[in-house]
């Protein structure tokens, strides 16, 4: 299989209703966030059908999939990714976080980040440095920003917080939307294993936490717990 034919068989599934449902609701228009971005019209569980026999395509092909402009195509190569990254012995896996750190400009779209980072990005930078972490949390561009508090995902099913909780404290200061609901969202998920850490948090910081953010976070909690923070 080459990317070429997972292309073409992406396109036979393709509708236009379906792009133009997507062009609405992924923000598509003049200066909005996918102004950059061109959907077919392939929903993403079937991109995993599509995908699903063709998980061992090479890195060379894989690459020819990030390179397109199709929304689907680049989803379609970063999910054979985190197939490979899964599966894959040490050496594989450090072959595929490589190439994901390399091709960032590829994963520039929630969606894409969001079935990504923590899959392939955390879970390398598990119990390793998490100075790239830190780097990527600075960067000038969103998506490399989201792709840094995201990965703090699998540190977060682990129960360990300490960089999480550095990065999403930074994030504060944040000022596009989409960067308040990751960071509400990891919150959220962090209430989930640990609710003490989450209300730690919510002490310290939920009056001056952008209000998006905050609503994210506290979405799971007794509805006078939520009113309570909304107040502060």
């Amino acid at each position: 299989m080459t990317s070429i034919k997972i292309n073409n068989i992406l396109k036979n599934k393709a509708t236009k209703a379906k792009a133009e449902r997507q062009a609405s609701f992924f923000k598509t228009g003049p200066g909005e966030y996918s102004a950059h971005d061109k959907f077919m019209g392939v929903t993403v569980p079937e991109i995993r059908v599509v995908i699903a026999e063709h998980r061992d395509l090479p890195e060379d092909e894989i690459s020819k999939l990030l390179d397109s402009p199709w929304h689907e195509a680049r989803m379609a190569g970063l999910l054979i990714m985190v197939h490979q990254f899964r599966t894959g012995d040490t050496a594989t896996q450090k072959r595929i976080y490589s190439l994901y750190t390399r091709r960032f400009d590829a994963v520039n779209n929630w969606d894409l980040v969001d079935n990504t980072a923590s899959q392939i990005a955390g879970a390398w930078l598990h119990g390793k440095s998490h100075a790239p972490l830190f780097k990527w949390a600075r960067s000038k561009d969103l998506w490399t920003r989201r792709i840094a508090i995201v990965a703090c995902h699998y540190d977060i099913k682990l129960k360990k917080f300490d960089s999480f909780l550095k990065i999403t404290k930074n994030n504060i200061s944040e000022t596009h939307d989409l960067m308040h609901k990751a960071t509400g969202w990891m919150l959220r998920e962090a209430g989930k294993v640990d609710i003490g850490v989450l209300r730690g948090f919510l002490d310290e910081h939920a009056g001056v936490m952008p209000r998006t953010m905050l609503r994210y976070a506290i979405e799971k909690l007794p509805e006078r717990e939520r009113k309570n923070y909304m107040k502060k």
